[in-house]
């Protein structure tokens, strides 16, 4: 796989949880009645994915964070 290819899939990737928040959103205020309910799932699984990634990015820089106060102590 090219380098381009591969830096594009890689942004439709990192998109795609947020763009399913967004779709399931939008997808909840259009619907009326007990058909909204079918929106939910897809909302909580994308809002799910956000955090879950928001958590891992926070846990990555504090490691190497202690791991640069480490290398000058």
């Amino acid at each position: 796989m090219k380098e381009r290819e591969r830096s594009v899939l890689l942004a439709l990737l990192a998109l795609a949880a947020p763009l399913l928040v967004l779709l399931s959103s939008l997808t909840l205020v259009l619907r009326q009645g007990p058909s909204r309910l079918q929106a939910l799932p897809p909302l909580l699984i994308g809002s799910g994915l956000v955090l879950s990634s928001v958590a891992a990015r926070r846990r990555q820089r504090r490691q190497v964070l202690q791991s640069l106060g480490h290398a000058d102590g």
